[in-house]
């Protein structure tokens, strides 16, 4: 990498960490196209690496607001959906699952801003923990679908029980690839050099989370996971 390829790097890690760190999602969904346009040896195995160590440092730290039984029927919702996902990218379109993920989850978005509550009871969560693992495999995005499963709770516990979940997921997916040799030492040195942008992005988040959890923390998930489902929508459209 040149200079100015580790400078945007390192940025847009800083930045994504703190997204992530203070509203529970945005890591992968933010930095992973910059990080495969400066350099592809960067993702996913050094970013993934990365947001295991971040995701874990969230769940310690916001660890009072963890919602357990939350965590367990998500989880046991993600691994169908991630099967399930990974066989729909073999058999259909990967553009017509895309569309209809981003449809469903702008859907949901403008229900949500429309007045309709949705609380984390056991068929929701199972429900957003599918529909993560399925786009998750498909998209690289799974936050959204928890993320508004939890809207309505506080800004501690979407993001220690997030957290926790996407814990999971990264610790699945190293695995995973490190059983097929598609993550080695290489990328552990790798993710050493993103290690401090992000440690720095998870310092930052302990201001920018306190002032999302004055009233913030909702709308923050309508309109980011909105803004994200049109984009990859308009991209999947153009």
């Amino acid at each position: 990498m040149t200079g100015v390829e580790l400078t945007i790097a390192i940025a847009i890690v800083g930045v994504a960490s703190c997204v992530q760190a203070s509203l529970g999602f945005g890591l992968g969904l933010l930095a992973a196209p910059v990080l495969a346009l400066v350099d592809d040896r960067l993702v996913p195995g050094p970013l993934l690496i990365i947001a295991l160590v971040l995701t874990l440092l969230v769940a310690l730290r916001e660890r009072g607001g963890l919602d357990w039984g939350g965590v367990k029927w998500a989880v046991a919702g993600r691994v169908p959906g991630s099967v399930l996902g990974t066989i729909a990218v073999v058999a259909l379109s990967d553009r017509l699952l895309i569309v209809v993920f981003a449809v469903l989850v702008l859907a949901a978005v403008l229900l949500s801003a429309a007045g309709w509550k949705v609380t984390p009871t056991v068929p929701t969560l199972f429900t957003a923990g599918m529909a993560s693992g399925l786009m998750g495999s498909i998209t690289s995005i799974g936050g959204p679908p928890m993320a508004i499963a939890y809207q309505h709770r506080s800004g501690p516990e979407l993001r220690a029980t997030l957290a926790l979940f996407f814990v999971f997921g990264s610790a699945l997916s190293i695995a995973l690839l490190s059983l097929a040799g598609e993550i080695g030492i290489g990328d552990v040195w790798l993710a050493a050099v993103l290690l401090p942008p992000m440690l720095i992005g998870n310092i930052a988040a302990r201001y920018t989370s306190r002032w999302l959890d004055r009233g913030f923390v909702r709308p923050a998930i309508l309109w980011f996971s909105g803004g994200a489902s049109a984009a990859l929508l308009l991209i999947e459209l153009m």
